[in-house]
């Protein structure tokens, strides 16, 4: 085992250091907690804080900030940051507002995206307008680099920390701490005595969270043909308090891992015995969890609802278990993997084969987790976002969502389930769930007269549903739908309310099925396959109809922010040189306009 340090307090308090972070997926928190490490080793007086969490006001008292934060989609920021990010672009703050701040950046993206790592370039943008100077260029992670994000990373730490030193020099009798040292767990894991078990049955899962509800799952239903491959559902889940939601919106949603590797962990860890006695979290808790003197559970829950067993350890897994083994061998390669000269293996062992913690754990078994470090060493279970695919004027105190699950091989032909995907296509009807509602980049515009165009294809059309079902409810008709989708037969969700509401001449509704004949999308049958940007550019004139002066009308994107966004701006930049007659230059500056106006609204995910 490796011995312990703790933070030692310097004089001066300039060396006060605050990391702020956005995320969606978890990865901007582990780096955000990483620097928070490495500063601490310097004697760094640190605060890690989601930006959603944090007292705005407050910012204008800081003086050393690092913002950590992922470009989700088609550049859009993360949800977490939109409450800074709406502070910061306020007309009325002076541009010397943060002359006293000292910030860096980093940024996680991915280069084969359009607008990579777009909005960690628009936060450093505007926080030097506003007097803010950063210490260190910006670093932008790049999931395609060959090392992954640590490819940009570690050489930013680097020139961050040789930075800060010379700015913030350590104090007289203090030296960096060494790497090796073990720091305090987060948390403290003390026994339920046995009367306050007796006194109270409830337990962490039994308090919903600040603005969740719990409700019921009514439906499960398979959308997609029982011989197709891809596994689509349509969930419904029903509440009996008032809920509030637009179109737009997304559900927040908490898996729970799959009990049979829950039971192979605890053994392998040795906890299996006092797996269900009854313990509380005191000091540090974690994030989706009760507050203090609600909080009792046991190991078991922990492993099953608040941390991930199943994903894909990052660097800072191994930096943590390579203090719990004593076996030579073990810690030799664990070291190795925390090394710059080590990432190379590390990518090899985990990412390329999608290795995930259960599976390096049982491989390693002289690593010995002390119970306490259980929410250093794993990474919480956090909530995934699905888009809505309903809307409450037509289904009261009910969400509904269109959610395909997760399934594929790893390069070593090992089957793979997604964590929250496959815990949602096991459930059963009449089961409780928790929750969460957050308000989405979509609406529908303020007049019901003007005319929308919807493009969703696969999953995409989630939002778009809750749209359609929310204008035709208000009784709106000018409604368009372009769909995608492999095959009419096997994968065209909703195909019977599309045709349901353009028989009440409510929507238009334009499909593509890619693996069909060409023909079965109105197209001439000399084309291979048929996109949803196929259809598009066919319409040019009607498309233009609806966007050009004499619509005026509100254009909508969802789906895999890949390829698809990219081809359907490209088609509706055709609509406008063939049915508007712009030119190039012209048409380009009008999607530009579109964006501008809030006329035009993109969704996408990985």
């Amino acid at each position: 085992m490796t011995e312990h340090f703790e933070h030692a307090a310097s004089d001066g308090e300039e060396r006060i250091l605050l990391v702020l972070y956005a995320t969606e997926t978890g990865n901007s928190l582990d780096i955000a907690e990483r620097v928070a490490r490495e500063a601490r080793r310097r004697h760094f007086h640190t605060r890690v804080t989601s930006m959603d969490d944090y007292p705005l006001a407050e910012l204008i008292n800081e003086h050393l900030v690092i913002f950590v934060l992922s470009t989700t989609g088609a550049g859009q920021e993360p949800r977490p940051m939109a409450p800074l990010w709406n502070m910061l672009l306020r007309s009325d703050l002076p541009n010397d507002l943060f002359d006293h701040l000292d910030y860096a950046v980093f940024g996680l993206g991915d280069s084969s995206y359009e607008k990579f790592n777009w909005a960690a370039k628009k936060l450093a943008r505007r926080l030097e307008s506003l007097g803010a100077r950063h210490i260190i260029e910006r670093g932008e992670g790049d999931e395609q680099h060959r090392l992954g994000i640590d490819g940009a990373l570690d050489p930013w730490m680097q020139d961050l920390f040789s930075t800060l030193l010379a700015m913030y020099p350590i104090p007289n009798g203090l030296a960096i701490l060494p790497s090796q040292l073990l720091p305090p767990a987060r948390v403290h894991l003390e026994p339920v005595p046995a009367q306050s078990v007796v006194d109270s049955t409830s337990s962490a899962s039994d308090v919903p969270l600040p603005h969740h509800h719990f409700g019921v799952l009514v439906e499960n239903k398979r959308l997609t043909a029982e011989d197709w491959t891809q596994d689509v559902r349509h969930l419904s889940i029903k509440f009996e308090d008032d809920i509030s939601y637009a179109p737009g919106d997304v559900a927040l949603l908490y898996p729970q891992a799959n009990a049979d590797d829950v039971e192979t962990l605890l053994a392998r860890l040795g906890w299996h015995d006092t797996a269900d006695s009854p313990i509380r979290i005191r000091q540090g808790l974690p994030a989706h969890f009760p507050a203090e003197g609600e909080n009792k559970t046991t190991l078991r829950e922990v492993m099953t609802k608040y941390v991930d067993i199943a994903a894909v350890p990052r660097r800072s897994f191994f930096e943590w278990i390579r203090h719990f083994t004593s076996d030579e061998q073990h810690k030799e390669k664990l070291e190795e993997f925390c090394t710059p000269e080590g990432q190379e293996d590390l990518y090899d062992y985990v990412h390329r084969v999608r290795r995930t913690i259960l599976e390096v754990l049982l491989e390693f078994k002289s690593v010995d987790i002390p119970p306490d470090y259980v929410f250093d060493v794993f990474p919480l279970m956090r909530p995934r976002m699905f888009s809505i695919a309903s809307s409450l004027k037509m289904h009261p105190k009910e969400v509904q969502l269109c959610i395909a699950i997760v399934q594929y091989r790893t390069r070593l032909k090992t089957p793979r389930r997604g964590v929250c995907t496959s815990y949602l296509a096991r459930l059963p009807v009449g089961t409780r769930v928790q929750v969460g509602f957050q308000k989405g980049t979509m609406r529908p515009p303020d007049d019901a007269s003007t005319p929308i165009l919807c493009v969703g294809p696969g999953t995409g059309v989630a939002p778009m549903r809750a749209l359609v079902e929310e204008r035709i409810a208000t009784g709106s008709n000018r409604n368009t739908l372009y769909f995608g989708c492999r095959s009419a037969r096997a994968d065209q969700h909703y195909a019977d309310e599309w045709a349901a509401h353009e028989a009440r001449q409510a929507l238009t509704y334009r499909p593509a099925f890619s693996r069909d004949a060409p023909s079965a999308s109105g197209l001439p049958s000399s084309r291979d396959r048929v996109y949803v940007q196929d259809v598009l550019r066919h319409d040019a004139q009607s498309v233009w109809e609806i966007i050009g002066p004499r619509g005026n009308g509100v254009v909508y994107i969802a789906g895999s922010a890949g390829a698809m966004p990219r081809a359907v701006r490209a088609a509706l930049v055709h609509s406008a040189r063939a049915g508007g007659g712009l030119s190039e230059d012209e048409a380009q500056a009008f999607l530009l306009r579109l964006e501008r106006e809030n006329r035009l609204f993109e969704e996408g995910w990985n």
